[in-house]
């Protein structure tokens, strides 16, 4: 058993034997099926614009006849929405910076984009156009 597995380990099989097919099933396993039993904590990154002049446009679905876009906009940028902002404000300045974009439009809602230490790096605002 011992040299079975010291053979194993350093693969010294030779291709096509059994032994040889046996690791290579066992490998293909492990990558298909420790994704659902290990937690790799592994989470998709929050895409946000690279500069603060730019603007990130996503398609959000459709309402009856009208379509709903996700515009994200970094908090940084000139005459957009800041944390130091009020409500009305934030709200006045996000219509300011989609408008130019996308023609008048009715903003539904915004939430505040987080970096990993609760900073707000940008706005993602749901429009409806």
């Amino acid at each position: 058993m011992g040299k079975l597995l010291h053979d194993y380990f350093f693969w010294t099989y030779e291709r096509g034997s059994i032994h040889f097919d046996i690791m290579v099933t066992l490998i293909i396993v492990f990558l298909f099926v420790s994704p659902h039993v290990i937690n790799f904590k592994d989470r998709p990154v929050e895409t946000v614009a690279l500069h603060g002049s730019e603007v990130l446009v996503k398609e959000a679905g459709h309402e009856g006849t009208n379509s709903i876009f996700v515009f994200q906009i970094r908090s940084d940028q000139a005459g957009g929405p800041t944390a130091s902002q009020t409500d009305d404000e934030r709200q006045a300045a996000i219509l300011r910076v989609v408008e130019p974009i996308s023609g008048e439009v009715t903003l539904d809602h915004y939430e505040p984009v987080l970096d990993a230490h609760s900073k707000v790096v940008a706005y993602n605002a749901w429009v409806v156009r």
